[in-house]
């Protein structure tokens, strides 16, 4: 059965190919290889993408993956920002609660835990 509608890709004819790779070579020789401008090394890629679908797809899934790892280390710094106590509440030392009556002072258990039988 033939794939259909928009998910078809029509296969490119020799002398579009022929174009797109000239293209791609002129953009290389003018800038660089790989071109040192950013919208050379764009329109070159993009150029490259059209002869390899395949290319374009990794690179979107390269993409998305850059920017999940991004927000959720950014979302994991703003919360440890946001819950950090301005002080350390454990090194005050505020004694008994005040209204509660203090513990006994003895201890409470009876006998030895460790050595009973």
């Amino acid at each position: 059965m033939a794939e259909s509608g928009i998910f078809r890709i029509n296969p490119l004819q020799s002398w579009q190919r022929d174009a797109i790779l000239k293209a791609a070579q002129l953009l290389r020789d003018r800038f660089g290889n790989p071109p040192a401008d950013a919208q050379a090394r764009t329109a070159h890629d993009n150029l490259l993408e059209v002869l390899d679908p395949a290319r374009r797809t990794l690179r979107l899934q390269k993409e998305l993956s850059e920017a999940t790892r991004k927000a959720a280390s950014s979302e994991r710094t703003e919360r440890r920002t946001r819950d950090r106590r301005g002080q350390d509440r454990r090194r005050a030392n505020l004694g008994p609660p005040s209204g509660v009556p203090e513990r006994r002072k003895g201890e409470r258990r009876s006998g030895d835990r460790r050595n009973r039988k």
